[in-house]
């Protein structure tokens, strides 16, 4: 993933609200959203290069994302994908803080990533730079990009601002999460983070939902789970003009 707003039990309704693009190279090949069957039971988008996921859920109402850390200077390990990690946490019988320890412990055996990981008990979350660390977040709102929790790049702000507004009402709706995702504003070079990839792209990936021919937001993906249990995940697919290509909605009961 490449920009999320997270609500954990800070709505009356809705113990998690979850919002999300997935940003990545167009001809990396993946799979939409939907109930692996070989190996882990979850309900995922596949990465068809590298096997792994950048967001899923199981049966149970758990739930684990991964970003990657934006730092080209960054070594780049060889060995297991960070996006086994989706899978390893709903597949495994750690708890949330567990894991997120567990994992802080090896990170280094990954290219840079941040990881979110929640169960009934807690939410936990784990950076893998600068240095690894892992911790349990209290219940609120927060929004995760491409460097640590919370750090404020723009379109992080914009989207958090928005995000907030729909938490305001009784009732998040799927498709006004969708359009908030969809926010393709480029951001002023003044507020540009510089993280070492250059102005073009800088300016290119400023934007929540972003477009262009080799790089773009392959999915979008909301997640809400009531207080009566009741999971809904609804993912967006998207072409590199940024249309939709695959509509894919699901509920069910934990």
């Amino acid at each position: 993933m490449c920009l999320a707003l997270i609500a954990y039990r800070a709505h009356p309704r809705y113990p998690l609200v979850l919002a999300a693009n997935r940003d990545e190279f167009h001809a990396r090949p993946a799979q939409a959203l939907h109930w692996w069957k070989d190996g882990v039971r979850m309900l995922a988008g596949r990465d068809l290069q590298a096997g792994g996921s950048w967001l899923g859920l199981d049966g149970a109402g758990r739930i684990a994302l991964v970003t990657n850390y934006r730092d080209p200077s960054l070594p780049r390990p060889e060995g297991t994908s960070r996006g086994s990690l989706i899978g390893e946490f709903l597949g495994g019988q750690q708890d949330a803080a567990g894991f997120v320890r567990a994992i802080a412990s090896r990170a280094t055996q990954f290219s840079g990533f941040n990881l979110l990981a929640m169960d009934q008990e807690g939410f936990g979350y784990v950076t893998s730079h600068p240095e690894p660390e892992a911790r349990m977040l209290l219940p609120g709102v927060y929004g995760l990009s491409n460097k640590q929790l919370d750090t404020p790049w723009p379109k992080l702000l914009r989207a958090r601002e928005r995000f907030a507004r729909e938490l305001a009402g009784d009732y998040p709706q799927p498709e006004a999460l969708m359009r908030m995702l969809s926010d393709r504003s480029i951001a002023s070079d003044k507020e540009l983070p510089d993280t070492g990839i250059g102005l073009e792209w800088e300016r290119l990936l400023s934007s929540a939902f972003i477009v262009s021919d080799g790089y773009g937001t392959r999915c979008s993906t909301v997640v809400l789970i009531g207080s009566d249990g009741i999971v809904t995940v609804e993912e967006r697919s998207h072409a590199p003009d940024g249309g939709v290509s695959i509509r894919v909605r699901m509920a069910f009961q934990i």
